[in-house]
């Protein structure tokens, strides 16, 4: 009887150890899972973060703060903002400074006269342009456009091919047409000759 008695008692101590021992299990399963998490987490945070970073980088390379493609705060460089020199901004020699620069060129209209180069006649074609010490001498040009094609005209008839075929007598040749040039307006009007054609067929 008293053997009886016991063996159910065992059984409950044998019992409520097992349910402890399940209870650890799953706690320390669950900790084990929470802490899995957290780390997985994180790993994903840093890995958005990084990935945004790298967004944000090539945003900024392609020309924005931060702003990549909307157009928000960082397009501003882009479409002309404050630093937007390519566009015409503050800072913008690029531009301007080309239109200033062909602002003051002006080009006359294409010179075509024989020459003679000991032996037969040739022709020679040559463009000029002529660099303006301002836009306002464009206005004097004009006005005596006519005497000043006379007179290069003359000069180039003048030439023979032995005279302009070297880089030496090509220069001679812009200073010629200088010093013709200003008989016509008042020195110093013109800064510079420049040819952009000169062929001899």
């Amino acid at each position: 009887m008293a053997k009886e008695e016991q063996a159910p008692a065992e059984a409950e101590v044998e019992g409520g150890g097992g349910k402890k021992k399940m209870m650890i299990i799953i706690g320390a399963a669950v900790a084990v899972a929470l802490i899995l998490g957290v780390a997985a987490f994180m790993m994903l945070g840093k890995g958005d973060k990084k990935t945004k970073k790298e967004g944000e980088a090539a945003a900024t390379a392609e020309g924005g703060h931060g702003a990549p493609a909307a157009g928000g705060h960082g397009a501003a460089p882009a479409a002309g903002g404050h630093g937007a020199p390519a566009a015409g901004g503050h800072g913008a020699p690029a531009a301007g400074g080309a239109a200033g620069a062909s602002a003051n060129i002006y080009p006359l209209d294409p010179f075509i006269v024989n020459i003679y180069d000991g032996q037969e006649l040739r022709y020679l074609k040559v463009k000029i342009e002529l660099e303006m010490v301002g836009v306002a001498v464009k206005t004097e040009i004009e006005g005596r456009l006519a005497p000043i094609r006379d007179a290069i005209l003359v000069l180039l008839s003048a030439k023979t091919l032995q005279d302009i075929q070297d880089v030496q007598g090509k220069n001679t040749l812009k200073d010629e047409i200088l010093m013709a040039i200003n008989k016509h307006i008042p020195p110093g009007k013109i800064a510079k000759v420049y040819f952009t054609d000169f062929v001899v067929q």
